[in-house]
């Protein structure tokens, strides 16, 4: 298989050097003609001069470039027949999420979506033993940094966990209250939401990025069980009722590259037609949840003194 990789900065520099370890043939494309030409020579892959040229190459399209060019390249792929796998979050914007989305659909292509913690070791040693959880709350902290400012903290980081409480409620939304506050730039930079679901589920959710000590937890409180799951360290905590009394349960934390198992999964998807781990869908309910919380979020500091 052919696997193109638009945007090769410090994320998709890792998407290219995994992709070519799994594709048969790589070409890269990046919009910043010195960097293209760098990572090209120190990975010892092609370059293509556009996106179109890209796009006509490729049998299959990693995209990881800046989160306001998702739709356009995206939208590009899917109308020249090349299924995609497009980074977190989807789009910029519920609207471009939605068209994306379609196109798929109407293209009868795939669209997977970067959730990586999908992928983490913790939470697949875990994620059929998370069932019906009741609350769920998480912190996902982490200190400045200028690389990811020109999205709010919602974007950048609560989505992840904005994603795995949506999958493992399995159940629509019914309410979200939020608030925030800008301290470092001009947007979100710490947030709390509580999402209420239309099955009695409630998660409760912060994100900080500017915090002195990172911090990457979900917790999940089911009947008669508990889970914690630590993404940065790839640990986990399982607790349940038995006789009477709270036991530990044993759990099994296999090493693996989540990265790597991200893109394996979509080059299956596109070669064997196996379900993709996250559909564009999916990315979509997050992407939109997300966004209603930077709305209420952005609304909640206009009553700041």
């Amino acid at each position: 298989m052919k696997a193109g990789v638009t945007g090769v900065g410090h994320l998709g520099y890792h998407h290219a050097r995994i992709m070519k370890v799994l594709a048969d043939e790589v070409m890269i494309h990046d919009t910043d003609p010195v960097r293209l030409q760098k990572v090209s020579e120190e990975l010892g892959i092609q370059a293509a001069g556009s996106i179109e040229e890209l796009v006509e190459w490729a049998d299959a399209l990693d995209v990881s470039c800046t989160t306001s060019a998702h739709y356009e390249v995206v939208q590009t792929a899917l109308n020249s027949g090349v299924p995609v796998l497009v980074e977190k979050p989807i789009a910029a914007t519920v609207e471009q999420g939605a068209e994306m989305v379609e196109t798929a659909d109407e293209k009868g292509l795939v669209l997977a979506v970067g959730h990586i913690e999908r992928f983490n070791p913790a939470m697949i040693a875990v994620r059929d033993a998370i069932q019906k959880p009741i609350f769920m709350e998480g912190h996902r902290l982490a200190g400045f940094s200028v690389r990811a400012t020109d999205v709010s903290v919602v974007m950048d980081l609560m989505i992840h966990d904005i994603d795995i409480v949506l999958w493992k409620a399995a159940s629509p939304v019914a309410e979200i209250h939020a608030s925030g506050v800008p301290v470092l730039t001009e947007t979100v930079d710490i947030c709390n939401a509580r999402i209420l679901f239309e099955n009695g589920a409630v998660a409760n959710l912060t994100a900080s990025r500017i915090s002195a000590e990172p911090k990457r937890k979900l917790r999940f409180f089911q009947k008669h069980g508990y889970v914690s799951v630590d993404f940065a360290a790839r640990e986990v905590t399982a607790l349940q009722l038995k006789g009477g009394s709270i036991v530990p349960v044993p759990v099994n934390v296999l090493e693996s590259d989540a990265l790597t198992a991200e893109i394996r999964s979509f080059l299956s998807a596109v070669a064997d037609n196996t379900p993709v781990a996250v559909s564009g869908r999916e990315g979509l309910k997050a992407l939109t949840a997300a966004a209603a919380i930077l709305e209420k979020s952005e609304k909640s500091i206009l009553n700041l003194p």
